[in-house]
């Protein structure tokens, strides 16, 4: 794995520090100890002793995703129908968090696909509806518009009414970590990618998006805690692409952000095919989600393929751990039309059917039934 070298690092991790009043500690970008505000997930008021989580895989904006959703929106781009199969699962979460790889065109475009993307911004307003909260950005993609398209991604997340880490637009942004209010329950998210196809962040700007390393992570996940985060949960782009069987860096990064008490959840992406689940260190990992949505030129079967990962934390004794851990396989369905459909509910074709079969063998390879991870059953 990719990992930031710590030496181009030292004055994000001295930031950090001074704010943090730690004494010790790598990073590549890394939030300050004092958020501007919590941000509601849920309109919901009450504070509770529980709370779900629900976090998919790639939203991966290939052109032809956008030619069905023109072709829904009768003359405009309307992705809403292509994730209409989830939006139950998601929107009945008490948070929903989303991994927004591609960048976001300007309004009108110009649009593209791999391997340099620049995706509508529609994509936001759909995924908004569909019920998510918050969406991680950083992954090999982020850079792919430079910081312009930073910008106009992060821009747009804000005008939508969603959350966003892991690419920022400023120093400031970077080093305030993302804290959000989940029923009075105080809920941190991070973002980090292995890196970015071989583009360099500017000189001087290492904040504009997140690389991989562990001391990186581990100090925003403490700066975070520090700042009042009851729950932290890592987002990790990670991996080898169409690769099912975890990496040895990745399990190697997993155990020891895992044996940290500042991270308490760990959901991954990247591979755009599923990866096993596993509880490390008494705190699950999901290695990959696979694609939520996606339509590459080359479809491999695999690659339509993702899992939901949903997660119940309850507070037990004043400390927060998950007690119930369940995957919830979906399928892209290539139509015509393009559809996102939920594994879980109604009945299934036999493309779903294999699907489902697919996603229990990878997703159980490394024991996670025997440590209580279960699926829902139509």
């Amino acid at each position: 794995m990719a990992h930031a070298r710590r030496s181009a690092v030292l004055a994000g991790v001295a930031l950090l520090l001074a704010a943090a009043g730690c004494s010790s500690g790598g990073a590549v970008t890394v939030p300050d100890t004092k958020p501007e505000s919590s941000v509601p997930a849920s309109s919901a008021p009450a504070s509770r002793d529980s709370f779900t989580v629900v976090a998919t895989g790639d939203v991966l904006i290939h052109p032809k995703l956008t030619d069905q959703a023109e072709a829904d929106g009768n003359g405009t781009i309307d992705y809403r129908p292509l994730l209409a199969g989830v939006k139950p699962l998601v929107s009945g979460a008490d948070l929903g968090i989303c991994h927004l790889e591609t960048p976001l065109a300007p309004e009108g475009g110009p649009y593209s696909g791999y391997p340099s993307f620049s995706a509508p911004p529609e994509i936001v307003d759909a995924l908004k509806d569909t019920g998510y909260d918050t969406c991680s950005t950083a992954s090999n993609h982020t850079l792919d518009q430079g910081q312009a398209g930073i910008t106009r991604t992060l821009d747009k997340l804000d005008a939508a009414g969603m959350k966003h880490t892991g690419s920022a637009r400023s120093e400031k942004e970077a080093y305030t970590p993302l804290i959000l209010d989940v029923h009075g329950v105080k809920v941190a998210q991070l973002s980090f990618a292995f890196g970015f196809n071989g583009i360099k962040r500017p000189a001087g700007k290492p904040w504009l998006a997140n690389q991989i390393d562990a001391d990186a992570i581990l100090a925003a996940a403490r700066a975070a805690k520090q700042a009042g985060a009851e729950v932290v949960i890592a987002s990790l782009h990670w991996g080898v692409e169409y690769q099912h069987e975890v990496t040895d860096d990745q399990e190697k990064l997993a155990k020891e952000l895992t044996a940290s008490p500042d991270i308490d959840l760990i959901v991954g992406h990247h591979a755009h095919v599923v990866q096993p689940f596993e509880k490390i260190n008494g705190k699950w990992v999901a290695f990959g989600l696979g694609n939520e949505i996606a339509r590459h030129d080359e479809p491999r079967g695999s690659t339509e393929e993702g899992t939901a990962a949903r997660f119940r934390f309850t507070r037990v004794n004043g400390h927060w751990a998950v007690d119930k851990a369940e995957y919830v396989p979906t399928l892209i369905d290539l139509g015509p039309p393009i559809r996102l459909r939920d594994l879980t509910v109604g009945p299934v074709s036999p493309r779903g059917q294999q699907a489902l079969t697919d996603t229990d063998e990878v997703i159980l390879s490394r024991g996670a039934g025997d440590q209580g991870l279960t699926r829902p059953r139509s």
